[in-house]
């Protein structure tokens, strides 16, 4: 069983019981409680008694403390909150579930560190209790990722919250915004030093020395209050005769201080205490077996070592030899971490002795290395791996196991290790080149990773034993994946099924990965049916394993199968069981699922929940490096916006879009850019460039659109039905749906309006098990009459057909209106009413509803109309505010909007303008 180590990041030091009390500091950190400060620094040099002075204001606060020792291995964001979470569970907040099995997961995955810190806040705004924070030793983490997250967290935290920061220099925060805003309570160096009546309390109540007043000042003067040195001098006195001789020639600079009073504390032990010291400083966090075992003697002639090593950790406490426990039970220590490193560099010039002889440092970190590897702590064995110059122990714990060390949440170290090797060292080992390529596969090096695949490739073409063979499955998996980012079909089938020839079929996690991308192909091939059964597969084994990153992405790619065979409903629960999976704040992979919920809502008319998913997922796809999704995110908003009749806001979006994507090489987006751009065009009254621009990119529908709009008809109806001829051998049933909504418009237009009616009755039965609504409101008056004439019966469209009169056949129609529609259509008819599309402004699509050029540069938005009816009705500015639910100003604030794209000055004006253009 493995010894516990996160606990003892989490435990509160306990005071001495003869420390010198602080009394005047204690008072100030309690004035930044009472004035409800935001934060409290406590910024001095290296044993200034920053812990000693926490622990003990700690001991006597009321208020509940989370602690969190910090280290240099918590520079990784992930592991860095993971520990902030368990510090605050100690406390009481509530922490989802879903934040800490996504920090825990085995395989590592880009986060977004401010919304995770977001989620944590949202969980401690739930609590009903004040409470501190303490962050000790916050110099060790020296990231950016993590100050911009502590910054934004003390920006937003809840008053019930206060956070306490100790480190030896200023935290990198706006700490000149906080101290303006009188919310920073501080600490520092010069507050912590001792005063010359401390040091005499210090020296006597302490350190069992009791000096003269003059020599315990003289002993300040030259430590300058410094809490370590005055503690080292104390500890070089013990036994001193003249005490008053030592402490006048003691000084000089504080690292030559620092080396020469552990070189005099160190010849004051015993050997063996000495050996003890400088062989497990190489050591971060010291236990009893620990020691023992990098302490064992290989010589079978040698003594046998019966040093203790709890007990001597226990001496070594007893005596304030510089060690701290770190937790309740004893069992963890650290030195002093200014007599670590005095400890560690005294070892890297001299070893340490034992039995006669001196231990190699490199031997020191191979057996610390394999005391924490039998304990299953791969990290720190492979960390000590790497100080040992132990090349193939190290290569080798990378591997994890069966689950490399990069999907335990230790990117970074792996990474900066492989990136130091000498190329022989990689040359002599490809699959190192293979696992280099994967960790930069994960942080987004996209440029260099072909690079080492092929470096591994030229050391495996001789090698024909079934591990070489799995490697060059694994990197077959690598540009398979390379390629999907790159939408390539070609390039990610090829690779996909070369990957699964050569990975062995014990290699899971990448064999269902590959499966995944194979999948992927397929979808983009448009072969639906087998992108299912592949993506399913990896379903079903990426949950048998506990891949939630596969398991994740092939749900996702099932939901996009459901969408495009128009089961919106399915696809709608798929899309959020992605999000389940995802956690709480999501991985940045949940875009796509936020898109499609995206375009699920728009599609249902909720456009209020369409923008809002949209958003968010443009928000995760902005944490991903050189991929086309935050492409994607815009091309949908700016439809959404034309949905809305921004028009010009669209305009700018989608010319954003392209701009970006024709600078970053993003192809596959261009022709989805093109056809929300010829929508914005038809809009704007340009059909000439929009025929352009859909004849430039071979878009048949946008093209058969154009012609419809510009009245030819007959050239529509050919294309049309060629069109939905393809869709049906393809079975490709969400485009053959669009494809018969354009034919039955065209229809109409051109006068055939029974086969347009008998149409849109099949577009119907097709679209009610989805819930499409925009479907059909996109298009407008036109729509809505066919919608209309789809309720009548087959008798009355006998009637129809014989009736030679026009004027009959509308009279018919009115007539047919009036006969009890089912809910679908009822439904749909109600949207119809509900934006008031019969007026045709905001339909452009179809012959008669262009808005012409010179008319309007930009079309009233829906709110704009229904205000202008209401100003027409003779309503005034407080009764069309009492009508519409919303503020004075806001109803002054559209009138504004109305006169400026009317050209008018007054409400007359303005009405008498709509009425020109056909607006009321």
């Amino acid at each position: 069983m493995s010894t516990p180590i996160l606990s003892t990041k989490l435990y509160i030091p306990s005071p001495r019981s003869r420390a010198v009390l602080r009394p005047r500091l204690i008072e100030r950190l309690n004035e930044g409680l009472r004035l409800q400060r935001k934060l409290t620094t406590i910024s001095a040099s290296a044993g200034s008694g920053k812990t000693t002075l926490l622990s003990q204001w700690i001991k006597d606060s009321r208020l509940p403390v989370a602690w969190l020792s910090l280290e240099e291995g918590d520079r990784e964001p992930a592991r860095f909150l993971a520990y902030l979470v368990a510090a605050l569970q100690t406390v009481g907040v509530d922490i989802a579930e879903g934040i800490i099995s996504k920090l825990q997961a085995p395989s590592p995955l880009p986060l977004s560190v401010e919304a995770i810190v977001t989620a944590i806040l949202n969980h401690i705004a739930t609590m009903g209790n004040r409470f501190i924070l303490v962050l000790d030793d916050y110099h060790v983490i020296d990231s950016k990722p993590i100050d911009s997250a502590l910054g934004f967290l003390i920006e937003h935290m809840p008053p019930q919250m206060h956070v306490v920061i100790a480190s030896r220099q200023d935290p990198n925060l706006p700490l000149a915004r906080l101290r303006a805003r009188d919310q920073l309570t501080e600490v520092r160096t010069s507050d912590l030093r001792f005063t010359s009546a401390e040091t005499s309390e210090f020296l006597r109540r302490s350190m069992g020395l009791d000096l003269s007043a003059e020599d315990a000042a003289l002993l300040e003067s030259r430590t300058e209050g410094w809490i370590a040195g005055l503690q080292l001098a104390a500890l070089s006195m013990q036994g001193q005769q003249d005490a008053a001789t030592f402490i006048r020639t003691f000084g000089g600079k504080h690292r030559d201080v620092l080396d020469y009073l552990v070189e005099e504390v160190l010849q004051q032990q015993p050997e063996g205490i000495q050996d003890f010291l400088l062989s497990t400083s190489i050591l971060d966090r010291l236990c009893g077996p620990l020691c023992e075992y990098i302490l064992r003697s290989e010589d079978r002639d040698a003594p046998k070592n019966t040093i203790s090593g709890q007990e001597t950790l226990e001496y070594l406490e007893r005596v304030n030899l510089f060690i701290v426990p770190l937790d309740k039970e004893r069992r963890w220590y650290r030195y002093h971490h200014l007599f670590s490193d005095a400890l560690r560099q005294r070892l890297t010039r001299t070893g340490a002795s034992a039995a006669g002889g001196e231990r190699d440092v490199s031997e020191l970190h191979r057996r610390a290395s394999e005391w924490h590897e039998r304990q299953a702590l791969l990290l720190e064995a492979f960390q000590h791996a790497i100080a040992a110059q132990d090349v193939d122990r190290a290569a080798r714990l990378i591997e994890g196991e069966g689950i490399p060390l990069i999907f335990r949440g230790a990117i970074g170290p792996v990474l900066h290790w492989l990136d130091s090797l000498p190329k022989e060292e990689m040359d002599a080992r490809p699959a190192l080149h293979v696992m280099h390529a994967s960790a930069m596969l994960m942080v987004g090096q996209m440029t260099g990773i072909e690079p080492k695949l092929q470096a591994a490739e030229i050391y495996l073409k001789a090698a024909e034993d079934d591990y070489t063979r799995d490697l060059i499955g694994h990197i077959a998996s690598i540009r398979a994946t390379l390629a999907v980012s790159k939408h390539q079909p070609g390039t990610i089938m090829a690779e996909s099924r070369r990957a699964l020839e050569f990975l062995s079929p014990h290699n899971l996690p990448v064999r269902t990965a590959t499966i995944w991308t194979l999948g992927y192909a397929y979808q983009l091939q448009g072969e639906r049916a087998a992108a299912g059964k592949a993506y399913r597969e990896a379903v079903t084994i990426s949950q048998k394993i506990g891949h939630i990153m596969i398991n994740m992405m092939a749900t996702l790619g099932l939901g996009m199968i459901q969408e495009a065979e128009n089961q919106l409903y399915a696809a709608a629960e798929t899309y959020r069981r992605v999000l389940d999976l995802a956690g709480d704040p999501p991985l940045p992979a949940a875009c796509e699922a936020h898109l499609g919920l995206a375009r699920i809502c728009s599609e249902w008319n909720d456009l209020d929940a369409a923008e809002q998913h949209g958003q968010q997922a443009l928000h995760l796809a902005g944490q991903f490096e050189h991929i086309d999704r935050g492409v994607a995110c815009e091309v949908f908003l700016a439809r959404l916006k034309l949905s809305r009749g921004a028009v010009s806001e669209a305009v700018a979006m989608l010319d954003r879009a392209d701009h970006f994507a024709r600078q970053h090489h993003f192809t596959h987006q261009l022709p989805h850019i093109a056809e929300a751009q010829v929508l914005a065009m038809l809009l704007q009254g340009n059909a000439s460039s929009a025929l352009q621009l859909a004849q430039k990119f071979e878009l048949k529908l946008s093209l058969a659109r154009v012609l419809l709009a510009q009245g030819d008809t007959a050239a529509a109806l050919v294309m049309l039905e060629q069109l939905r001829t393809d869709m049906e051998v393809k079975e490709w049933v969400d485009e053959q749906l669009r494809v018969m909504v354009l034919q039955a418009l065209a229809l109409q237009a051109h006068g055939e309006k029974l086969k347009a009616a008998q149409i849109v009755a099949d577009v119907l039965g097709m679209s009610e098990p989805g819930g499409f609504i925009r479907l059909f409101i996109e298009e407008g008056q036109p729509m809505r009459e066919l919608l209309s004439a789809a309720t009548v019966s087959k008798p009355m469209q006998k009637l129809f057909r014989e009736a030679v009169d026009k004027s009959k056949q509308k009279q018919l129609l009115r007539e047919a209106i009036k006969k009890p529609m089912h809910d679908y259509l009822e439904r749909l008819l109600h949207a119809f009413d509900a934006e008031r599309l019969e007026s045709g402004v905001t339909s452009v699509f179809v012959p008669g509803f262009v808005q012409p050029a010179e008319s309007l540069i930009e079309p009233l938005s829906r709110r704009e109309l229904e205000v202008l009816r209401l100003i027409a009705d003779g309503l005034s500015n407080r009764q069309i505010s009492e009508r519409l639910f919303v503020t004075l100003s806001t109803v002054k604030g559209h009138n504004r909007m109305i006169f400026d794209k009317l050209e008018a000055t007054r409400r007359t004006e303005a009405v008498a303008r709509a009425r020109e253009l056909g607006l009321l």
